[in-house]
């Protein structure tokens, strides 16, 4: 796995042995089985992770009570190739309701063989979040951020293989 932060975005990228198929489908449809559990907004216990695989769609945690915390938008959805969300979370790790304060994350799959995939995370203009942004870059492109998260997704690949 591969890593890099720049001023303003964080790059992040894994080679998972699976087709592109997969590997797109897994990252969508099961992105809770791989988010960390304690990355969670809500005042409850996540029930489940749910990601709207369509543009206009949100990624957002549902707790055990019911309650939601919708903290992406689908910006752009082109299976099994691409998918662009907003990273609607301020720096002080609480939902961001105005559109012009949120960043962009993008997510390639790029196919390497028919049966190995490269998963490309760019996490991009971080500084329209305002003050105290610099800390939403260090908390994506840190240990606990993208990294983890990739780490995670490709253990389940592995263990559904």
């Amino acid at each position: 796995m591969n890593a890099h932060a720049t001023d303003t975005s964080v790059t992040a990228s894994i080679v998972v042995e699976a087709p592109i198929e997969r590997a797109f489908k897994v990252f969508t449809e099961d992105f809770g089985t791989f988010k960390p559990p304690e990355h969670n907004m809500l005042g409850v216990e996540i029930a489940e992770t749910v990601f709207e695989p369509r543009v206009g769609g949100y990624l957002y945690d549902r707790g055990v009570d019911g309650s939601e915390c919708r903290w992406a938008r689908i910006l752009d959805y082109q299976p099994p190739d691409r998918v662009l969300l907003s990273w609607d979370i301020s720096p002080q790790w609480q939902l961001e309701a105005d559109p012009e304060k949120t960043s962009e994350w993008e997510v390639r799959f790029v196919a390497e063989t028919p049966e190995r995939t490269r998963v490309e995370i760019e996490h991009r203009k971080l500084e329209r979040h305002g003050e105290g942004w610099q800390g939403v870059r260090d908390g994506v492109g840190g240990g606990d951020g993208w990294p983890l998260y990739l780490r995670r997704y490709a253990d389940v690949l592995a263990d559904e293989g």
